[in-house]
């Protein structure tokens, strides 16, 4: 055993320690750095003395030879990471839905004193009064110009709501941009990990970069991670390459990282915005795959129902008519459709001031069927409110008070449609804001309840991985105190060498 066998153990200890103190202020610095992980020294007794094998010298026992760092390893837990990116994964499909939701109420903004049911109210009202007084030429031109709010309340909702649906498609593309641009990334990690690893050394930071890229984007889509180990001198607790794979409805997986590769995706259409500003539905996702071969489509349907980019995708709506703003424009001009309809049968029932038979109240703004895009009163009765149909009389003749057509024309918001599945236009428009109401509480309550349970996992992740000031400082004092032991320790031993150097074979002097 060598006489300065004491020095090395406590030298050891001394470098270990001021590696643990080095670590923990490492921490500190970091206590409020976005997705740091605190990192631990992970300390490991040196090989005893003496050494195994058969030219080994005898003693009574392994004598001890002190401590090293075997590692800095960043503390986390795996199965926690994995729920987490499961719970946002859900909080991200909510929380859009919820938004889409919210912009399409704005839009309908009901019950309110400017919306479609006021201006359908006013002009109920309007006919009303002109059934009392049909010969007066005021109410007539009330009429008039209340049924053409009624027409620029259709007007406006599906103007607004086409808008908002080209924001989501454009959303859509963005998004898909922010997507590859994360899977790039993950890889370019990859490569990085794996020129480090093979040395013996834990690159934590990476490890941190790479695992706020999956968290971010677990947001997007439901995702699954595997590792490959790296090899040469690679610790055992170093995490290696990740695989990053994309898991559809029907269980199957596509990868999206691979290594240093990545895939990358894209619509279908590639460009949901239409240069001449219609949407176009779309059909679902390309993939590239990481290998560079033939770009896979997949339908919108194979996606699971989880996630933002599934979640837009259903607002902005699906080459089948699906979806949540292409059901709404279905809705709203199925009953614009019918107010049309309803309208011009009744008006063209009565005659009007001159005892001329009445043509129709509402007219399209371009070919076609009536929508809530194209409903406008008539050109003619809008210049002439005269033409107005609101006698019941014969052609011919003249009774201009006789106003039971225009009560007739107010009844047709009451009166139930086969085209409304039996509903009248009030009871339809009221079944739709109902409906919406419903869904938006829904997607709320799903959007509170999945960001309260991310909350309380992330609570838990941080708990583990996040660095506590008042941790930090405890092991800080430990580490201080355990490398003043060591330096005492050397202190102790150089006496003790002092003396049996310096001290001894001096008998007699």
């Amino acid at each position: 055993m060598s006489t300065f066998m004491g020095l090395e153990t406590s030298r050891r200890g001394l470098f270990t320690q001021q590696s643990a103190l080095y670590t923990t202020g490492h921490n500190i610095s970091n206590a409020n750095t976005l997705g740091y992980s605190r990192q631990r020294v992970n300390m490991e007794a040196t090989a005893g003395f003496p050494g195994v094998g058969l030219n080994a010298g005898t003693m009574t026992g392994f004598l001890g030879t002190g401590v090293q760092a075997g590692s800095i390893q960043r503390v986390r837990d795996g199965f926690v990471d994995d729920q987490f990116r499961q719970e946002s994964n859900k909080l991200g499909y909510w929380d859009t839905q919820t938004k889409a939701i919210a912009q399409m109420e704005d839009v309908l903004n009901e019950p309110s004193a400017y919306g479609l049911q006021k201006s359908l109210s006013e002009f109920w009202q309007s006919l009303q009064d002109l059934a009392v007084n049909p010969e007066n030429g005021g109410a007539r031109a009330v009429v008039v110009q209340r049924g053409q709010a009624v027409a620029d309340s259709f007007n406006y909702m599906h103007k607004s709501l086409t808008e908002i649906q080209t924001n989501i498609g454009n959303e859509i593309d963005v998004t898909t941009g922010q997507v590859n641009s994360i899977l790039k990334q993950i890889s370019e990690l990859n490569a990085q990990i794996k020129q480090v690893e093979p040395n013996g050394y834990l690159p934590n930071d990476l490890y941190d970069a790479r695992d706020m890229l999956l968290d971010e984007l677990s947001g997007y889509f439901p995702i699954e991670t595997s590792y490959e180990k790296s090899g040469g001198r690679a610790s055992a607790v170093a995490e290696g390459s990740i695989t990053v794979s994309l898991k559809l409805k029907d269980g199957t997986k596509v990868t999206l990282v691979e290594g240093n590769k990545s895939a990358t995706l894209e619509t279908n259409p590639k460009s949901l915005v239409a240069t001449d500003k219609s949407n176009t539905l779309i059909t679902g996702m390309t993939i590239n795959p990481v290998d560079g071969g033939t770009a896979i489509p997949y339908g919108h349907e194979e996606f699971l129902d989880s996630g933002k980019l599934k979640s837009l995708m259903n607002a902005y709506g699906t080459e089948d008519v699906k979806g949540m703003y292409p059901e709404m424009f279905a809705k709203l001009n199925k009953m614009a459709a019918a107010f049309g309809d309803q309208m011009n049968i009744a008006h063209q029932s009565g005659t009007d001031i001159n005892g001329d038979k009445g043509g129709n109240f509402f007219d399209t703004k371009g070919p076609g069927p009536f929508t809530a895009g194209n409903i406008s009163v008539s050109e003619a009765l809008a210049k002439d409110p005269s033409l107005l149909a609101a006698s019941s009389s014969e052609p011919g003749e003249k009774e201009v008070g006789n106003g039971k057509n225009a009560k007739k024309l107010g009844d047709v918001l009451f009166a139930k449609v086969d085209d409304l599945e039996g509903s009248t236009i009030q009871t339809y428009f009221q079944s739709i804001i109902g409906q919406l109401g419903v869904d938006g509480k829904q997607a709320d309550r799903m959007a509170f309840n999945s960001a309260t349970l991310l909350g309380a996992v992330a609570n838990r992740r941080d708990s583990i991985s996040s660095v506590s000031l008042d941790e930090e400082m405890t092991d800080m004092i430990r580490f201080q105190q355990a490398y003043n032991a060591s330096a005492r320790m050397i202190t102790v031993v150089d006496e003790t060498l002092d003396k049996i150097i310096n001290g001894m074979g001096r008998v007699g002097m």
